[in-house]
């Protein structure tokens, strides 16, 4: 069994992101780790990263190499897909683009509704899958993976989360937006991932002594 050293001072990590509710969620599951988060805004001259992958695990691996090479810092990064059953898997690689360019969390809403008009709600399973990879400077990296199972409501409920959220249903009925933000993070798919990948930040800061 593999002992993890208790994190003294705060390790720094780039989020290989631009996307504001993303790098929210992603600091608010970190607060309190010993982990410290700057998102891509505090580096403006680093251009966008194209994820052209054909897979989560290929984007995010992607992402943060790219960004720990770039910014000569640890970075951390995710990619998240929504799979639905009824659709083969679809949206998955690109649930964020599925409605196309330039579209909106609402259009990839409607899109799905669409897609999903003629499926009975007992077929309207569907999954939540987040794999995050962690980069070192030079580019060594590691990855885990976080799921959450639902199904597609018929409607969108809810004011909060972002994305897919209204429209992912659990067991009980609620939706991820109709969650306040700690229930949210205790159960979801980012959280999950972010869990899984916290001893190795830990390591990290106690590896380093100190920010990395």
């Amino acid at each position: 069994m593999i002992t993890y050293r208790p994190v003294t001072r705060q390790v720094r990590l780039v989020l290989a992101t631009r996307n504001a509710h993303k790098a929210g969620e992603i600091a608010r599951l970190l607060d309190g780790s010993g982990v410290s988060c700057v998102g891509l805004d505090a580096f403006p001259e680093m251009g966008e990263i194209v994820e052209d992958r054909d897979t989560l695990e290929g984007n995010a691996a992607k992402k943060a190499v790219e960004t720990a090479r770039a910014c000569r810092a640890w970075a951390l990064a995710d990619d998240t897909g929504l799979e639905v059953s009824a659709l083969r898997g679809a949206p998955g690689v690109i649930s964020a683009r599925w409605a196309g360019p330039g579209c909106t969390d609402a259009d990839n809403r409607d899109k799905l509704l669409r897609e999903l008009a003629a499926v009975a709600p007992r077929n309207r399973a569907a999954r939540f899958r987040t794999v995050l990879a962690l980069s070192s400077p030079d580019g060594l990296v590691e990855t885990v993976e976080g799921r959450l199972d639902g199904i597609i409501a018929s409607a969108p409920r809810g004011r909060g989360g972002f994305g897919y959220d209204p429209l992912f249903a659990l067991p009980d009925g609620r939706t991820l937006a109709e969650l306040l933000p700690d229930e949210k993070n205790a159960l979801s798919h980012r959280g999950r991932a972010l869990r899984a990948i916290l001893p190795r930040l830990r390591a990290l800061g106690a590896a380093a002594g100190g920010p990395a």
